[in-house]
This record gives C-alpha cells, structure tokens and sequence, in this order.
C-alpha cells in the first residue's frame, strides 16, 4: 500500500507519498518521476513529491520543502526520534539501484545533483517560526535542509489528509505522466513553429512593403521601374 498527502501550503496543492515499508518502496524508486525526500545516514522512508508540470525540483516553495522535510522525518524511525536530522532531496531520474544494493536502498547516478539548499533563512522571524533551516549553496546540485525539532502541527495536518492506494496504480500513473509530457512537448513545439512561421510572414510583409516604397519613390522623382520599360524617346 501506497500512503498519500496532500500539502495544502501552496496552490494548487501538492501531492505527497511514501510506501507502507521499504518493500513498496522498491515499486516506487521503479516506477518514480518526482522528488525524492530521505535523511541522510538514518534508515529512512523515501517520500516522494508528485511534481507538477511547471515546478522545478530546485526551486520549490519554502514552505512545501518544510512539509517535505518534517514528514520524511516522522516516518523515519531513527530520525524521528532526534533533533536536528537531514534530509537529502534529490530528482527521481538521479536515484540509482542496483542488484547488489538492499531492498529499499538508493544511491545516486550523480552526486553533484545532490547540494545544500540555497534557501537560506536569514530572516530571525522565519528562523523562529520554522523549525527547518536551509544551507547556503555549494558548488553542487543536491540539496539538504536542516531539520532541528519535529514540528507537529505540520504532521497532524499532513496526517489528516492520508488515503491509502494499492501499489499496483503506479504504472498506469506513470504512463499518464508520460503521456502528458510528451502531449507538453508536442504543444510548445507546434507553438515555437507558429512562432517561426509568424516571424517568416512579418519580414517577407516588410521586404515587400520597402520595395513597393522604393518604386513609388522612383516614380516619384520621375524615374519608371524595370517592369514599365522604356520609350525610344527616352535616348534620344
């Protein structure tokens, strides 16, 4: 079973799932496209947030990466019951599994996709409101976010939210997202042709409007463009 939440922090809300134990987890690292959340040198449930089209995964809102965080570090057994544990989130396309690798266990393909966040809480009242604290960036592309004390009121509100799904729904919903991106792909291609095309038109109308200028210029100053010839009269 796959257990789903809903981030109300940002609109339109976000999707978030964990597998029941890490051996759903293996259906989930199989057929992921999102944002994976795990903390880092704990045994750890992978929380994944479903990422909508226009989101990047390193650009997310504060306050979603705050809920991302908090909830990985409930559901990690070790984690939840520390202070100031850090998660790791990262891109599904980085994640690497191996034959030789535990059940649930991940690396990653590239490391340098994985960094400190950038989004550093240098507002005191920020700090004091939030309980997850952000490093300044390093030269490479993974992130880590602090998470100092386990935030309640953020876990009961994700709490509330949980339904429960088979796994067995993954593939078709990865097939979905695939065919969404591709339909994506196919919309911003034929938009860059009408693009193109429109250009094309503008320029041939403005090499056409000069040249029609420049004949009625000649004609103007008495002179007769190529197509209306010439009178014998005119060398004599």
């Amino acid at each position: 079973m796959v257990y789903y939440f809903t981030s109300s922090v940002i609109e339109p809300p976000a999707t978030v799932y964990v597998g029941k134990d890490k051996f759903e987890n293996e259906e989930l690292i199989k057929f992921g496209w999102d944002c994976d959340f795990h903390a880092d040198n704990l045994s750890s449930a992978h929380i994944y947030l479903r990422l909508a089209t226009t989101q990047q995964w390193d650009a997310l809102p504060t306050e979603l990466l705050e809920d991302c965080a908090q909830l990985t570090k409930a559901y990690s057994i070790e984690g939840n019951k520390k202070d100031n544990v850090t998660i790791i989130y990262t891109p599904w396309a980085n994640l690497r599994k191996e034959g030789g690798m535990a059940t649930g266990q991940v690396g990653f393909h590239d490391t340098r996709k994985v960094r400190l966040s950038p989004s550093y809480c240098s507002s005191k009242s920020l700090a004091l409101r939030s309980s997850v604290s952000y490093s300044t960036p390093s030269c490479f592309q993974t992130r880590k976010i602090l998470v100092s004390t386990r935030t309640n009121a953020i876990i009961n509100r994700l709490e509330k939210t949980r339904t429960i799904r088979p796994a067995d729904e993954l593939p078709a919903a990865k097939d979905a997202y695939l065919k969404e991106q591709r339909r994506e792909k196919r919309k911003e291609a034929e938009k860059l042709k009408k693009e193109e095309n429109r250009v094309l038109m503008e320029r041939r109308m403005e090499k056409e409007e000069k040249e029609r200028a420049w004949e009625e210029l000649q004609r103007g100053e008495g002179g007769r463009s190529n197509e209306e010839g010439f009178d014998e009269d005119d060398f004599m």
